[in-house]
């Protein structure tokens, strides 16, 4: 990274004539040196735009027994309770805030130091002199770090302290001073157990630190919380009974230009607390062993934290995992009632630490809320589409496919693609002008250029379209390049996609999708798994209706990413299912469901609850009998049904052999009583269940076999646009898919990726009804 030294103008202004060159050299020479930290472009624009942000540790990951996998899962729970997480740490010599779960993956497999404050200028100097180290940065090295970039509040596990017989060993923890000089809050559930904890609170109070705890519901005096139990023996300070006493703490603190921190404690949720009778005894027996093998200092803490596992039998382990959840939620929930304070003239502080400004972004080009029918966000993309235009063999036998390892002779032609945009455009023909808007990015490169002049003439909404200039990388508008055979299949694909799955805005995207207030949200699997499950939270949270389109085989798996270890699934089950439906194909369907038990989705109590309720051992002959022995030995009637408790509509897309519909019925879906409907009940609850009443399926052939094909490009995208278009205006799930399917057909027929003669089928989309 190469640094620059701005000077300010006023700078300038302060040299004389009188004053000797000599001096202006030195006052020049002298400059503050710029920063080496860097900050994600996600914290930054958040920071700019006053969103609330929660600082992260990366030691929990690097040093401690939960595994990396956690880094995703603890981010989610901010994106969830509305916030943007800031995972802080020293990558390859580089301090960081914002670091992705991807990073974070890189420095426990590669190895990092752990960094307090005492460390930074060690680790950081060895990366300018060329030794790129990791750091992992405890609570001390990461308040240094938020403290740096503006941020306010911070979530973590477990506070350092005084260890036992620290007043004779000085055996101190960094944190507890870093406390008392660098205001950033800290919401953690207490200080470890196996720490003196009086004299821990003791220290705070000489520190200057306020150390309040969370009523969580009780009244009058409560104890500080002892990590893994809810009490330690020792009342707290002070109480405070939700996040917005907090909130307001926090800016007090910054209005009066106190620089020490707060404390926040936060006790374990009470089912997963160990009682503190219980740990008492595991702590002593954990602490006197140390002591007995003459361990203290830095070996200390690990060494009493692995017999505490093991004493516990692992249930400690479980314990951390939940109390850092709790706390990651509840700093989230601080951060965001803070946001609204500081949201108020009234309530800004010139004495917030300098904020380094997001570079300039792309604003809304209506700036006031616009609802829509249909948000798709997704990818765009320039395409182009390389037909073989055949040749002939030696012998005189026509050729249909490529050579491999030489030029073909093709014809050759561009247009604007990506699936996001095929969908969205698919949506605007059948709907009416101005309810249809997509959310994607572009670059600033002709490519860019190319597609939004494009759109712009094909009457789409493209105020949420984000043009990436040159501050950030990896910002190539995406292309796609399809080889087809010449009777017009495909044969090989390259596409470059990367300024979707490297950049995130989750911000500034939640603010597309609150001004929309969609019906429905469209989301395809281009973005990262973290992306998706934001875009999903922010849909869910703004009220909408959500699709996904799996995109391809590989990408369709990214719906269900592992969860955290001892961690619930990261997508809602029905009634509370975060997605309602989606279109794969059968590729893509069997991506899906071998994803989601590999990552164990399908082994949920509530999962096993929606599937047990149907009783349905040795149903191939009703899959038979509603599919085909082909159908059915591909496995797809069964991958189908066992997605249904997450994605409760999926219909499969199967080509010349049509779209089978899959959907799970609530108790009072009228299609269980009509009798015109029975022979598509695959399956009745037997009354188990207090939401689910059966199971939906039905086959529907192909409606034209066509043999004038021109393009596949685009068909699949076609076909959810037109369907989710016609939901939006009120159409019935079950009356829409042969309309989705002829405008599919209509797409086939031409080389663009979306026939323009999809909007004659407007008249056919949305005649009354609902999904279920």
């Amino acid at each position: 990274m190469t640094a620059r030294l701005l000077l300010p103008a006023r700078a300038l202004r302060l040299t004389k004539p009188s004053v000797p060159s000599s001096r202006r050299l030195l006052s020049i020479h002298t400059s503050p040196p710029p920063s080496v930290l860097h900050i994600s472009p996600e914290v930054k624009d958040a920071l700019a735009t006053n969103r609330p942000v929660v600082a992260l540790e990366s030691t929990i990951y690097t040093h401690g027994a939960l595994g990396d996998d956690l880094a995703a899962y603890l981010e989610q729970v901010v994106r969830d309770n509305g916030g943007v997480p800031a995972t802080c740490g020293v990558l390859a010599g580089v301090p960081t805030v914002g670091l992705t779960p991807g990073e974070v993956e890189r420095m426990v497999k590669e190895g990092a130091r752990k960094v307090s404050r005492r460390d930074f200028g060690y680790i950081v100097g060895m990366g300018i002199a060329g030794h790129k180290i990791h750091g992992g940065t405890t609570i001390s090295g990461t308040m240094v770090l938020a403290r740096r970039a503006g941020i306010r509040v911070f979530g973590t596990g477990g506070l350092g302290g005084v260890h036992r017989g620290g007043e004779n060993s000085l055996d101190i923890s960094a944190d507890l001073t870093e406390l008392g000089r660098t205001r950033v809050a800290v919401i953690s559930a207490g200080c470890k157990g196996f720490l003196d904890i009086p004299r821990t609170l003791e220290y705070l109070e000489t520190q200057g630190v306020t150390v309040s705890t969370f009523a969580d519901g009780r009244t009058g005096d409560v104890d500080y919380p002892a990590f893994w139990a809810r009490e330690s023996g020792t009342k707290s300070p002070f109480v405070v009974k939700d996040e917005k006493e907090a909130a307001a703490m926090i800016l007090a603190q910054e209005q009066l230009g106190i620089e020490s921190s707060l404390h926040f404690a936060n006790p374990i949720p009470e089912q997963y607390g160990i009682p503190k009778a219980e740990m008492d005894a595991v702590i002593e027996t954990a602490v006197r062993e140390a002591g007995e093998k003459g361990i203290s200092g830095a070996r200390n803490t690990p060494y009493i934290l692995t017999r505490i596992r093991e004493l516990t039998r692992e249930r400690s382990t479980t314990a951390n995992v939940h109390l850092v959840r709790s706390s990651v939620e509840r700093a989230t929930n601080v951060a965001v009632e803070l946001a609204k304070l500081m949201g108020s003239p009234a309530a800004r502080s010139e004495t917030a630490a300098p904020v380094k400004q997001a570079p300039e972004e792309p604003k809304p080009k209506d700036e006031t809320a616009h609802p829509v029918d249909v948000l798709v966000a997704g990818s765009i993309a320039l395409d182009l589409s390389c037909d073989y235009a055949g040749g002939v063999t030696a012998g005189g036998t026509k050729t249909v496919s490529p050579s491999l390892h030489t030029s073909n002779p093709s014809l050759i032609s561009q247009s604007v693609g990506g699936v996001g945009h095929n969908v969205a455009l698919a949506a605007h023909r059948v709907s009416e002008e101005g309810k249809v808007r997509l959310c994607s990015m572009v670059g600033d490169d002709i490519a860019g250029s190319t597609i939004l002049s494009s759109i712009a003439s094909s009457g789409l909404d493209t105020s949420y379209i984000r043009k990436l200039g040159h501050e950030y990388p990896a910002t190539r508008t995406a292309q796609y390049v399809a080889i087809n055979d010449a009777q017009k299949n495909l044969v090989l694909a390259m596409a470059d996609m990367a300024i979707f799955s490297q950049h995130s805005f989750p911000t500034y995207w939640d603010s597309a999708v609150a001004a929309a207030r969609p019906k429905w949200l469209v989301v395809d699997a281009n973005w990262s798994s973290p992306d998706l499950l934001s875009w999903i939270s922010s849909g869910r949270r703004h009220g909408s209706y959500i699709a996904f389109e799996p995109v391809s085989a590989a990408k369709s798996e990214r719906l269900f990413a592992p969860p955290a270890r001892d961690s619930p699934p990261k997508l809602g089950l029905y009634p509370h299912s975060s997605l309602d439906l989606a279109t794969p194909n059968q590729f893509e369907l069997a991506a899906m469901y071998a994803a989601a038990a590999q990552n164990e989705y399908l082994e949920y109590p509530g999962w096993f609850d929606i599937i047990d309720s149907f009783g349905m051992r040795g149903a191939r002959d009703r899959f038979v009998r509603l599919t085909s022995n082909s159908i059915t030995d591909a496995g797809i009637p069964i991958q189908s049904v066992q997605l249904l408790p997450y994605i409760p509509t999926i219909i499969t897309k199967m080509g010349a052999n049509g779209a089978l519909l899959t959907q799970l019925l609530s108790v009072d879906d009228k299609r269980l009583k009509d009798p015109n409907e029975a022979r598509y009940i695959l399956a009745r609850t037997d009354g188990s269940h207090a939401c689910v009443g059966g199971i939906y399926m039905r086959m529907y052939p192909a409606v034209e076999r066509v043999n004038d094909v021109v393009s596949v490009n685009g068909v699949g995208d076609t076909f959810l646009g037109v369907l989710v278009a016609g939901l939006a205006q009120g159409g019935r799930v079950e009356e829409l898919v042969d309309v989705a399917q002829r405008a599919a057909v209509l797409s086939l027929r031409v080389g663009e990726s979306v026939s323009a003669e999809v909007g004659g089928l407007r008249g056919e989309v949305g005649r009354g009804g609902r999904l279920c």
